[in-house]
């Protein structure tokens, strides 16, 4: 799917809130800068379990940093990353809003396949398709299989994604949160990570002439 201009997403009439279990790292830049990144890079890398399988700080804080700043790019209205106690990330989930003014929402099925759509990749196999009914309102669920191009376009990997649409009934905004990972053997349980992170979703309505926060 294409990503919502800036504007859009700054200037936000609604609010984004889970419940994350442990693990889970909110990687929200507020200006979406690398000296913001740094500064949360830095409060992660400080809480890591000192007991826990020995990786090199400087690599976790390098990676965190990288991590932010590309989940950030878009303006997301939310961005988080699943990680070991160790510091090593597994999953990285972001949250997105789609609206336009006078333009009505797209239905389930108009928004299935746009879900399958990528900008440097493409899904492949047979994706999974499912309706869900969430906390934040009905859901379409897709999860499949990525063929992601790399850098200067020289071979591909293949990665896992799961795409949530999902339709507040208060709101015209559609929803999307993506969780995407690599580790596929993994894929069990970053797969029962990420449904159980969606479950605690809430989208909450922000008062007229209110800012959102990015939460």
């Amino acid at each position: 799917m294409t990503s919502p201009n800036e504007g859009t997403l700054r200037a936000g009439h609604y609010e984004c809130t889970f419940e994350f279990q442990p693990g889970w790292v909110d990687l929200t830049l507020q200006a979406g800068t690398k000296a913001e990144a740094k500064a949360l890079a830095t409060e992660v890398v400080n809480r890591l379990n000192p007991l826990g399988p020995e990786i090199e700080k400087s690599a976790v804080f390098d990676d965190m940093v990288g991590r932010a700043v590309d989940l950030n790019e878009d303006f997301p209205t939310l961005a988080a990353a699943y990680n070991t106690e160790a510091g090593e990330a597994l999953a990285d989930l972001s949250v997105d809003g789609y609206s336009d003014e006078g333009v009505p929402r797209p239905s389930a099925e108009e928004v299935t396949p746009l879900l399958l759509e990528w900008g440097n990749a493409e899904a492949i196999g047979e994706p999974q398709i499912t309706r869900l009914e969430l906390a934040a309102g009905p859901a379409v669920r897709v999860q499949s299989l990525l063929k992601v191009k790399r850098m200067l376009g020289l071979g591909r990997k293949v990665t896992e994604f799961i795409r949530y649409a999902v339709f507040p009934p208060h709101l015209q905004t559609l929803i999307v949160v993506t969780v995407t990972w690599e580790k596929i053997a993994l894929s069990a349980e970053i797969t029962e990570l990420a449904d159980e992170a969606v479950r605690t979703m809430r989208i909450n309505p922000l008062p007229t002439g209110t800012l959102r926060r990015r939460t």
